[in-house]
């Protein structure tokens, strides 16, 4: 089959960018009293303040996962690919994005990650249009991107997911979840479409566990999140190398090189 490198449709890109950011816009200007939702078991009471913030980001999230199915599907190549294969990673910038923006006050810096967001996320669009042809000569290189984006996108939702103070019962679904979803498409991408459902919930699993344990520690969130990463990252290099069948020094330099180096970074910020 031959080889193309055709760039998504600039009118579709450019929508999707620009209703998300306006509707990050718009949060300052809109005044609506958070609600609190109170889920009363026989053994506890989960409360939760849901405010027009929130429902924003939750919102584009969902809005970014369909445009970036939308921008899909003028690909050639299109096949069968799906919309939950090409949707998680716009969904995941588009609220973490949102995460910042709840903690800043309006102003230059509140704008700037608005603008930053807006051209991460275009970048992430045209990548994941490039990703569905994988005879393109892009494809590896879109491939690496997307991977390496995705985990230091949820290094930034780690930081400020324990850093806001918010409860474990909150806190554990939100780390796991995302982190067997990046997972699940981080080797989607370098083992030719298989999901590799088993080892992203084993990833997931330890990870959530370490997380668990760490929420009680004295850890700074920024630590906090170096080492989930340190975690999740180079075990998903680990498992690529290894169904792409490496043996030996091959197969355990590059995570455990990168294992070092994170976790070195997390003892650092956390003297």
């Amino acid at each position: 089959m031959p080889k193309t490198d055709q760039l998504p449709d600039f009118s579709r890109l450019s929508t999707i960018s620009a209703v998300i950011i306006l509707a990050y816009g718009l949060v300052p200007f809109v005044q609506i009293p958070a609600q609190s939702i109170v889920i009363r078991l026989p053994w506890v009471v989960f409360n939760y303040d849901l405010d027009f913030g929130t429902v924003v980001s939750i919102l584009v999230a969902f809005l970014a996962a369909f445009g970036a199915d939308w921008l899909i599907q003028t690909h050639p190549n299109k096949g069968n690919q799906t919309f939950i294969q090409h949707g998680l990673v716009p969904a995941l910038t588009a609220w973490v994005i949102g995460v910042p923006l709840s903690f800043l006050d309006v102003g230059i810096e509140w704008w700037v990650v608005v603008g930053f967001g807006g051209i991460l996320l275009s970048f992430i669009l045209v990548a994941e249009y490039l990703v569905v042809d994988s005879n393109s000569e892009s494809h590896l290189p879109a491939s690496l991107g997307l991977t390496a984006i995705s985990f230091a996108l949820f290094l930034v939702l780690a930081i400020a997911l324990q850093a806001s103070g918010i409860r474990l019962f909150l806190l554990l679904p939100a780390i796991s979840i995302t982190i067997f979803f990046l997972v699940s498409r981080s080797l989607y991408l370098r083992t030719s479409g298989d999901w590799n459902w088993f080892w992203a919930i084993g990833v997931a699993f330890f990870v959530g566990q370490i997380a668990l344990g760490m929420h009680y520690l004295p850890i700074r969130p920024l630590s906090f999140g170096l080492v989930l990463v340190g975690i999740a990252y180079p075990l998903t290099l680990l498992i690529t190398a290894f169904k792409e069948g490496k043996k030996g020094i091959n197969l355990v330099i590059e995570p455990l090189v990168l294992f070092i180096f994170l976790f070195a970074l997390a003892l650092l910020t956390n003297g």
